[in-house]
């Protein structure tokens, strides 16, 4: 395995330079992880399939879901792409490679655990900033078009909320200079983990039936369907930020009604 990853890693780094592979590899596997992890969940909303698991009974019009498409293409487009490309000296300053050899699994693991808690800790902060007045009414209202989630509005918002909240997405690698192997992988982990935050669904096999501290869909769908200034649970990833600030007061108790 080590091998195949190696030599697949050597191809890569003979035939594309640097600038290649950071901005538009880490583009091309941002869209590909992205809308073909999001894509599936529209296609089973429609069709009306695994419907017991759906959180909330509402279903999004095809209209809305194409226009969530076409503005997330122009978004991505328009944002995300320069942030990559204009970032690039920062994180090359900043100690980014790479080269051969690959960095060992315990690197790349910490390294990624670190990015996880750091990134949650500004989002969540970021995120309550987002839900005062005129920043709700003028930004994060744009994300709130969708009520009811699914997989592909995770990434819906308005530009300078991308900027904003981006920004606890790439302040781990960007002070830590990790291998651009290690970024790619907390690129598809932090995509899918959005994803299935906002699917809209909680399955048996969903990860907050199995991690401890991790939201995961049935937490964040909370989130979306109550009025901005009620909402609560305003962390990315975990639960415990929400916890501590009793920001998920109303998730619980109607948790603890539906136990009952």
């Amino acid at each position: 395995m080590a091998s195949i990853l190696e030599s697949s890693w050597r191809y890569l780094i003979t035939n594309f330079s640097d600038f290649q592979l950071a901005c538009l590899g880490s583009f091309l596997i941002h869209e590909s992880v992205f809308f073909l992890s999001g894509l599936p969940f529209i296609y089973i909303e429609r069709a009306g399939w695994l419907h017991k698991y759906k959180i909330q009974p509402k279903n999004n019009t095809p209209e809305a879901h194409e226009r969530c498409i076409i503005r997330l293409v122009l978004y991505h487009l328009g944002v995300n792409l320069p942030v990559m490309i204009f970032s690039y000296p920062i994180f090359r300053h900043m100690g980014m490679k790479s080269s051969l050899p690959l960095p060992s699994w315990n690197v790349i693991m910490s390294q990624i655990a670190f990015y996880f808690v750091l990134e949650d800790f500004i989002f969540y902060w970021g995120h309550r900033v987002l839900h005062t007045k005129w920043l709700y009414k003028h930004v994060h209202s744009v994300h709130h078009e969708y009520a009811t989630p699914f997989g592909l509005t995770s990434e819906y918002a308005h530009p300078a909320e991308i900027l904003f909240l981006g920004f606890a997405t790439i302040i781990g690698p960007a002070v830590t200079g990790p291998h651009l192997f290690t970024l790619w992988l907390w690129m598809v982990l932090r995509v899918l983990e959005t994803v299935e935050a906002h699917c809209g669904y909680h399955f048996p096999w969903s990860p907050s039936n199995f991690l401890p501290l991790y939201g995961g869909a049935d937490f964040h769908d909370y989130h979306h369907r109550l009025l901005y200034t009620k909402s609560g649970n305003y962390s990315s990833t975990f639960t415990y930020m929400d916890w501590i600030f009793g920001t998920d007061k109303g998730y619980r108790k109607l948790k603890s009604l539906k136990d009952d």
